[in-house]
Parts: structure tokens; C-alpha cells; sequence
């Protein structure tokens, strides 16, 4: 019977009771089928190959016997009071492919087999590539979660604007994390498969500092991203005024940000250019200042003008979530007799504000009317002092006088 060395396992101890075991195994399938034994596929016997499958099966049917377990275990506590952890441990266990089971199952397996140099070279790089595929999706499961944790704990968000704010706000840090954790796996994988990774690694640093000058306007925007998420100038939502451009922030990308326009299309920022820029956030206004300027007619008494001023403070105040600043006769205009007003929104909605200034407005149209007091518009009254006087034209008759004759004017 041909020797079964282990290929995969490195440690002595392993390979040695692997190796009994399986010889054991073959050895028992040889004795009752003796026709396994005579018989070699790839250099190993029918009864090795037999085993091999069967400890393969075994173990995938194990596999996924734990992998129900720990799934059903991880249902069971994200609905209970260990909820974050177990909603970790679901989406851990959901993202664990099938493939890579069965590829652990499929190592377990080969332990049995003598298989050549170059075959077991190619089902180590085979199955180390499903780990490091399998470790970077555990990778993004994990580092996503934290992300939502994080935003959560910070923002008391719930969890769809938590996920919306990692896939908006977070993108840079996100895409900046992944990338080391995905280099950091690669470079695992490669070391385990026998490549020189010090040297790569110092090849790598160089041609890194190459690139970076290369593209510095791509870098700054994606700094600029990672400095939008951890300062915080504007999120997701906001509405924000940047220069003459206005909307609101739909999406901020690794290297772009987006915003939404009042008049529907989209505007697309850098990042870096967004904030060498002075950015008005009006989503983050607590309180709105409104000014409402207007003038009466010239010849309204005195008296009345000073009861206009305590007209606007009594409407204002009858409005709800206002608060009266102050109200004058303001100035004496070319054609008005300005008055100012100032009041604050207690809420910054500005339909609210509209629908506010809109009452305002037509109660005091009412009551100025019932004052008799005319609003001003642009008028002009030319007064005339003096005129000189106007010429007599000299009456000529013509025949000598006859009055029923044409006159010939002479002026």
C-alpha cells in the first residue's frame, strides 16, 4: 500500500495521526474489497480515494450541520437583548458561501491522498484563494457593521439611516478600510503560497509614492471626502448653498459630491473644490430671521404711523412660533413712508415661514384699510411755481377791418 502522506497539514504530530488513521481506514476497505486495494487512480488506490470521499462528505455534512446551528443561534439572539452581536453573527453566518465549506471539506479530505507536487500545489492556491475571498467579504461584513454602529451610537439614527449615512458619508473611510484589509489578506495568501512578499511589499512603497504624484487632484478629492465625513460640514439631506449653486446633498462620494437642485437637475462637486468653497448649511438652522420692509402713502398722520408700528408687533405675536424682534417707522422714502420689521421663525421650515408671512401680510392689508391708510407705490407730483406769460397774438383783418373776413394771426 502505497504511503498517504498529508500535503495540506504542515504540523508532524497532525500529518502523523491523519496519516494512521486514514491508513487504518484503507487498510480495513482493502481487507474486505481487495480489488480496491489492486487498483490506483493518480498514483493513489481506489480504498484511498473512496476514503477520501467519504471523510469528505462527513465533513461537508458537518459543515453545514454547524453552519445551521450557529445560523439558528444567531436568529435567535438578534432578537433578544444580545440584538447587535447577533445580528453580526446572522450576517456573518449569511455571508458565508457554501463554496468555501465545501472547500474546508474537500482539504479535510485530501489529507489521505498522495497527491504530486504540482496537483497539490494547485488545490493549496485553490483553496487558500476561497479563504482569502471568504475572509475579505467577512472583511466588508464586519467593518460595515461598525460603521452602522458607529453612526448609531453618534447620531441616535435608526438602522436604514445608519446604512444610508455608511453608504453616503462614509464611502471614503469605508472604501480606505477595505483596501487595507484586502492588501493585508493578499498578501497572506501570497505568503502562504511561497512568494517573496518583503520585496513586492518594498516595490509596492515606491511605485506608491510614484502613483501618489501622479494623480494628487484624484487624491485630494478622496481626502477631501474622508475630511467631509470626519468634520462633518454637511450629511446626506442637508440643504446647502454653495457659491450661486443651491440643493440638496444626495450622495457624497470617494471622489465627487453630489447635490440635487431646486430646479431638478444634479450638480456634481469634487470634493477638494467643495470645501476651498464657503458653504451655507440650512439644514442646520435652528431659527429663521425674516425682515418684511413697506411704506404707506405721505400725508398718513403721525398718529397712525405710530400705531402702524404697534400693529405689525400685535400681528406678529398672534402668529404661532414667531417671536417679535421690533418694528419703526424706518425712514422717509421718495415716494413712502417705510416702515421695518423683524421677527424670528421658531422653525426653520420655509413653507412654514412662507405660510406665516403670507398671514401676516393679509391681516395687515385688512387692518390698514380699516385705518384708512393707503400702501405706497411709485408716484410723481410736479408742482409748477410760475410760468411766464404767454404772448397776445396780433389780430389782422384782412378788407380793412371786416370782422366777417379771415383773420391773419401774427404772433
Amino acid at each position: 500500500m502505497p504511503e498517504t502522506p498529508a500535503v495540506v497539514v504542515t504540523d508532524p504530530v497532525v500529518v502523523t495521526r491523519v496519516g494512521g488513521l486514514y491508513e487504518q481506514a484503507t487498510g480495513g476497505l482493502g481487507r474486505t474489497f481487495p480489488v480496491l486495494v489492486d487498483s490506483t487512480l493518480l498514483g493513489n488506490t481506489l480504498a484511498a480515494w473512496l476514503v477520501a470521499f467519504a471523510v469528505t462528505a462527513v465533513a461537508l455534512l458537518a459543515l453545514m450541520v454547524v453552519r445551521g446551528v450557529v445560523l439558528a443561534r444567531a436568529k435567535k439572539m438578534s432578537t433578544q437583548q444580545h440584538k447587535p452581536l447577533g445580528d453580526l453573527l446572522l450576517k456573518l453566518v449569511l455571508k458565508t458561501s457554501v463554496l468555501i465549506v465545501a472547500a474546508v471539506a474537500i482539504r479535510v479530505g485530501a489529507q489521505g491522498l498522495a497527491l504530486a507536487a504540482p496537483v497539490a500545489k494547485g488545490v493549496n492556491l485553490a483553496i487558500i484563494a476561497l479563504i482569502g475571498m471568504q475572509a475579505a467579504i467577512w472583511a466588508t461584513v464586519v467593518v460595515d457593521w461598525s460603521l452602522v454602529r458607529f453612526f448609531r451610537a453618534r447620531g441616535n439614527l435608526a438602522d436604514g439611516d445608519a446604512e444610508r449615512q455608511v453608504k453616503a458619508s462614509l464611502a471614503a473611510v469605508r472604501f480606505i478600510v477595505l483596501l487595507v484589509v484586502y492588501v493585508i489578506i493578499v498578501i497572506v495568501a501570497m505568503d502562504n503560497v511561497g512568494v517573496n512578499v518583503m520585496g513586492m511589499v518594498a516595490g509596492l512603497g515606491l511605485g506608491g509614492i510614484a502613483i501618489a504624484l501622479a494623480v494628487q487632484k484624484i487624491l485630494g478629492d478622496v481626502f477631501g471626502s474622508l475630511s467631509i465625513t470626519l468634520d462633518k460640514p454637511f450629511e446626506v439631506g442637508d440643504f446647502i448653498i454653495v457659491g450661486e449653486q443651491k440643493g440638496t446633498v444626495e450622495e457624497i462620494g470617494i471622489k465627487t459630491t453630489r447635490i440635487r437642485a431646486l430646479s431638478g437637475e444634479q450638480l456634481i462637486f469634487g470634493n477638494s473644490d467643495l470645501l476651498s468653497s464657503r458653504i451655507q448649511n440650512y439644514k442646520r438652522m435652528r431659527e429663521r430671521r425674516a425682515v418684511m420692509k413697506f411704506g404707506v402713502v405721505y400725508g398718513t398722520p403721525p398718529a397712525a404711523l405710530a400705531a402702524i408700528a404697534a400693529l405689525v408687533r400685535a400681528i406678529v405675536e398672534g402668529q404661532g412660533k414667531t417671536r417679535f424682534e421690533r418694528s419703526h417707522f424706518a425712514s422717509f422714502g421718495d415716494t413712502s413712508l417705510n416702515f421695518e420689521a423683524v421677527y424670528w421663525m421658531l422653525d426653520p421650515d420655509y413653507n412654514l415661514y412662507m405660510d406665516t408671512q403670507q398671514a401676516i401680510n393679509l391681516e395687515l392689508m385688512t387692518r390698514l384699510d380699516q385705518m384708512g391708510v393707503g400702501f405706497a407705490f411709485p408716484t410723481q407730483t410736479v408742482h409748477i411755481a410760475s410760468m411766464p406769460p404767454a404772448a397776445t397774438p396780433e389780430l389782422t383783418y384782412r378788407d380793412g377791418g371786416d370782422p366777417g373776413r379771415p383773420i391773419v394771426v401774427n404772433a
